[in-house]
């Protein structure tokens, strides 16, 4: 490798922005590239944080020699078209959560990226938070007990608009699919396995999408996690991970600077850590980490993962009748 891994953006939407401010606080990352389907919004990208490669195609950036691993930042419809590209262009990806729209998508993602040797990982940047980090410590040094319990909710009031990317079923919309996987991702993680009973509940707004979704997921061990998500109300946005000893509080979950442990109601412990930069920049250390050992895939993302994550997600949809239009033209 390079002194420094050398980045492309795929899609300068609002994440990309995010995903820029991040990497530009990593002493050992550069951005070099960005591609659009515009070469006006490339440019207007590729000026605000001085990258010198833009393009008007995704195609160009993915055979971009200069180029060590791209970050694919448009919306989840997309993903697994995307990913291929550049994984068939030989390009390492990091691909913006969720994954893609379902396991089966996901599956031919990771099937080909194992295929060619090419590292993939899906950017579900709260699980390299250092909040999170320091959670998984906790537990693991047994200071909350066995985990019994956990409740996570992600939920906000966006404006009416139909056409809307939250809306949209045409564009993957709802609830779930955007919000809602956090929190399966975040019971994924605690638990160390994907749940062996799967049950919810959703509101299917006017278009068609689960505007609101209660979701219950049991574990082997007898764990049950408690998870809600909604784009057309506002919820707390926290989790708590309850122990038989103790219990974590993490407000703000998926960009979370703090978190206590508490036993017996107690704050005994906590951890209070500012981004760096936007937050995404731990997401990016993983895969520059990753890359430089010569890994395929993160042990704290792992690609088995996402695929079970969207085996959950899957199962709930499937429970409420709710099936995108894409899905139906490729059945």
């Amino acid at each position: 490798m390079t002194d420094k891994i050398r980045w492309g953006i795929l899609g300068p939407g609002n994440i990309a922005h995010k995903f820029a401010k991040g990497l530009a606080v990593i002493s050992d990352a550069e951005l070099v590239a960005v591609g659009s389907r515009s070469l006006e919004r490339a440019n207007s990208f590729a000026d605000a944080y001085s990258v010198d490669a833009r393009y008007g195609s995704y195609e160009e950036l993915a055979n971009d020699r200069s180029v060590d691993v791209i970050y694919v930042a448009t919306p989840h419809p997309f993903h697994r078209e995307h990913t291929l590209l550049c994984l068939e262009a030989g390009k390492a990806v990091l691909c913006e959560k969720p994954i893609s729209i379902n396991a089966q998508t996901t599956k031919d993602m990771v099937n080909t990226a194992r295929e060619k040797r090419i590292f993939l990982m899906e950017a579900m940047w709260t699980r390299f938070l250092p909040t999170i980090v320091k959670a998984r410590e906790w537990i693991a040094d047994g200071r909350i007990g066995d985990v019994r319990l956990v409740k996570a909710d992600f939920g906000f009031r966006v404006g009416w608009n139909p056409a809307s990317r939250l809306l949209d079923p045409n564009l993957g919309g709802g609830s779930l699919l955007d919000v809602g996987v956090y929190t399966i991702s975040l019971a994924h993680l605690i638990f160390g396995s994907a749940p062996s009973q799967v049950a919810g509940l959703a509101h299917l707004g006017e278009t068609g999408v689960d505007e609101q979704a209660g979701m219950v997921l049991g574990f082997q061990n007898g764990g049950l996690a408690v998870l809600c998500s909604a784009v057309r109300a506002n919820t707390p946005q926290e989790a708590r991970i309850i122990g038989t000893d103790g219990s974590i509080h993490i407000p703000d979950f998926w960009h979370s600077t703090t978190a206590t442990l508490s036993v017996a109601n107690e704050v005994v412990d906590q951890i209070d850590k500012p981004f760096q930069g936007s937050g995404y920049e731990y997401e990016a250390m993983e895969v520059n980490r990753c890359l430089r050992a010569g890994e395929l895939e993160s042990p704290i993302m792992p690609l088995q993962e996402s695929i079970e994550v969207m085996e959950t997600a899957d199962e709930l949809r499937g429970q409420w009748g709710f099936e995108l239009p894409m899905e139906r033209m490729d059945t």
